[in-house]
């Protein structure tokens, strides 16, 4: 005769040792924890608004909820990068479970924060060549996320579409902001698109608000024909006084936010932040639920649009090409 507790002590350890249980069982030590996660980002809170609103709405999704089993601390380094390290390391200071960097610099401060911490990168422009993963299909150390692109063609296809847009442009100015660590190897590739396409290039540094003046009379003085503005955060959060300073000086700008041309700048030809961003909240939820960042392959996006602001372009005299408004993704009038 069997012994019951035998039989279903048996039964019991044979369940334990399933996969489905393993999963089970560490399903059940979530329960009723609150997770803290990190948001460390560079612009204002105002400029990506509806992205953050995307990512949360994704997270809700997925089953968490800000306030119930998860607790988010912002960052936010105003425009700022040289802020950024500080306000990594007061995050790892406070031991949250999770770090979300948008955009190069702010994964790269929390890559030197903390090396232990789980880290969601979201639109790097090449996490390979900055030294933020080993490559995009394996990782490995703590970081892992999206990509702002899908290569370095995208620089090239911005300064095309723009000496498309303005077919005399022989000079064309690209403002970059030399505290972001992405800005070299930005530079680097519109470098070679600039060759290909046989313009010159006037390179303009700004750090934040404070030197766009300088910058602007820096184009002014060579005579720009046109102004590609770099994807640094610190231009998004300052977009309403780029578009200004850029109307001033009668210069066709590319950018690379939608949120930069709703300002008022010309045109942005780059991936949609609020669509993408929510993947991000896919690998939050994968992290929280026992994956490893190292195991979790970067994801970039295929998906990029155009933008053109006519109304800007009827101010600056600019009659953009029929073939590129039939190209956009919106036209705002």
């Amino acid at each position: 005769m069997i012994d019951r507790r035998t039989f279903f002590g048996g039964v019991v350890g044979g369940f334990l040792a399933t996969p489905f249980a393993t999963s089970f069982a560490a399903e059940m030590r979530q329960a009723g924890k609150v997770y803290r996660i990190g948001y460390l980002s560079t612009p204002t809170r105002e400029s990506v608004e509806r992205g953050v609103d995307a990512f949360l709405r994704k997270l809700r999704e997925l089953g968490w909820v800000d306030g119930q089993n998860l607790v988010i601390e912002y960052r936010w380094a105003e425009g700022n990068v040289e802020l950024l390290p500080e306000l990594a390391a007061d995050l790892v200071r406070r031991k949250v479970d999770l770090i979300v960097a948008p955009a190069g610099s702010a994964a790269l401060a929390a890559k030197t924060a903390t090396g232990s911490i789980p880290i969601v990168m979201i639109f790097p422009s090449d996490p390979v060549e900055t030294g933020l993963v080993a490559s995009l299909s394996r990782p490995g150390g703590n970081i892992t996320g999206t990509t702002f692109t899908a290569g370095p063609e995208i620089f090239g296809k911005q300064l095309q579409i723009l000496k498309e847009t303005i077919p005399r442009a022989a000079l064309v100015a690209v403002l970059s902001n030399p505290a972001d660590p992405s800005f070299a190897l930005q530079v680097e590739h519109v470098g070679a698109a600039a060759r290909s396409l046989g313009i010159r290039l006037q390179h303009v540094d700004a750090r934040g608000s404070e030197g766009f003046e300088a910058a602007f009379a820096a184009m002014a003085r060579e005579r720009a024909d046109a102004l590609l503005v770099t994807g640094s955060s610190t231009f998004l959060a300052h977009r309403a006084r780029l578009a200004e300073l850029a109307m001033m000086g009668r210069l066709p700008t590319m950018l690379s936010f939608r949120e930069s041309v709703e300002a008022g700048g010309l045109m942005a030809y780059a991936v949609n932040m609020a669509d993408f961003v929510g993947r991000a909240a896919t690998y939050v939820d994968k992290i929280l639920k026992g994956a490893k960042p190292a195991d979790l392959p970067v994801e970039q996006p295929t998906k990029f649009e155009l933008i053109i602001n006519l109304k800007t372009a009827k101010a600056l005299g600019i009659a953009v090409p029929r073939s590129l408004l039939l190209r956009a993704n919106e036209v705002i009038q």
